[in-house]
């Protein structure tokens, strides 16, 4: 037997056991590592964070960002210049010859070029700057076609004034010129300051016209507040300042139940809502005072 001082030293040499057990920081080092938004971080937005820094390191040398531009510049000169995107013709569709040659001189475009050099809203803008154009709609199709459709405005009369003869559409808006009354005869006439901006309530007098649309001479804008109805044989119709068609129905209506406008008739003022007011011609209105006698009082006297 060994005594009992040799087994105290024997277990006194034996090294103790290491606790397998993390410490504690190192417990809370692991939870916080194994947490999502951790390591979504450590896998994506660190190296994110690496790569922005190197770019914006390389970015910080200006010969390196002139270079870049530089090369970006001409990728997109080569690009453009691709012979799939070169317009070589410009094609205008719905206008007549006159206003398709005037289109064409206001597209000012160097044909050909690349369809990227064309700003198709600045060329739209040219074109409905036209008084025949009333819209203008802009295509580039395949083939290297510009495609321009054309709504011309439809004159509707014409517009006499000191300065000549206009076409005006149904808005008033000028159309063109017109160098004769003989090339249009198929419109109507209007006349007078302001006649352009009353041209719907014009056409509305036209269309109340009825038989007497084809004795109507004219229209004549007076003051830029009512019209004036002239027709064949020197005889006009003054119309009020409001609700001029009601009134030219009325005398319709009375030219029916008593054809005052087939008499010896010179003006009819109907700006008066109560009554018309007759104007006689010279030879009628000594004929009513003959068959009034008032003539034979004056000869005694």
């Amino acid at each position: 037997m060994q005594p009992l001082t040799a087994q105290r030293a024997t277990l006194r040499r034996t090294p103790p056991r290491r606790d397998p057990a993390p410490s504690k920081w190192a417990y809370r080092l692991q939870r916080w590592m194994l947490t999502p938004y951790v390591r979504l971080f450590l896998r994506t937005g660190l190296p994110t964070i690496v790569l922005l820094g190197g770019i914006g390191v390389w970015f910080s040398n200006e010969p390196n960002r002139l270079a870049l531009v530089a090369q970006l510049t001409h990728l997109r000169a080569e690009f453009e210049a691709r012979p799939e995107f070169r317009v070589s013709l410009a094609r205008i569709e719905g206008a007549s010859p006159e206003l398709s040659e005037a289109v064409r001189a206001r597209l000012a475009l160097p044909l050909p070029m690349s369809s990227f050099d064309i700003d198709l809203d600045a060329a739209r803008e040219r074109i409905e700057a036209l008084d025949a154009v009333l819209r203008a709609d802009l295509r580039v199709r395949s083939g290297g076609v510009l495609q321009v459709m054309i709504t011309e405005r439809e004159p509707v009369a014409i517009w006499r004034t000191e300065a000549g003869l206009t076409l005006l559409d149904d808005s008033g808006h000028r159309v063109a010129g017109l160098l004769s009354r003989a090339d249009r005869p198929d419109l109507p006439l209007v006349a007078g300051e302001g006649a352009d901006r009353a041209m719907p309530e014009a056409l509305a007098l036209f269309d109340a016209a009825g038989p007497l649309l084809p004795r109507i001479r004219g229209l004549v804008r007076i003051g830029d507040r009512r019209w004036d109805v002239v027709l064949d044989r020197d005889q006009r119709v003054l119309l009020p300042e409001k609700n001029p068609v009601q009134a030219l129905e009325r005398l319709l209506a009375l030219d029916h139940a008593q054809d005052v406008m087939t008499r010896d008739v010179l003006t009819v003022d109907l700006r008066s809502d109560h009554r018309p007011t007759l104007r006689l011609t010279p030879n009628a209105l000594a004929e009513l005072r003959r068959a009034q006698g008032i003539e034979t009082v004056e000869n005694e006297l």
